[in-house]
């Protein structure tokens, strides 16, 4: 959402860890994400994990040697498609 429209009242809820806000009298305008849990939001925003997940699965490699050769693969095929883009 760009800009809000002045003098135009907001509702605020919450859905599954996710903060929503929207225009009381304007329904044509959905709902936008303004927050909350940062799993949720990621969630709710069609991404596998959040930051902190990510970090910890990286932290877990170095305990892990399947899940450091899976990383690894991971790795090497997103650095594939994104020098194809």
């Amino acid at each position: 959402m760009g800009k809000l429209i002045p003098n135009e009242p907001l509702i605020y809820e919450r859905s599954d860890g996710v903060v929503y806000a929207h225009y009381r009298d304007r329904p044509e305008i959905p709902r936008w994400i303004i927050g909350g849990d940062p799993g949720a939001v990621a969630r709710e925003q069609g991404r596998l994990c959040d930051y902190s997940a990510w970090i910890e699965m990286t932290d877990m490699c170095a305990e892990n040697p399947t899940l450091m050769k899976l990383m690894d693969k991971l790795v090497t095929t997103y650095y594939m498609i994104k020098d194809n883009k």
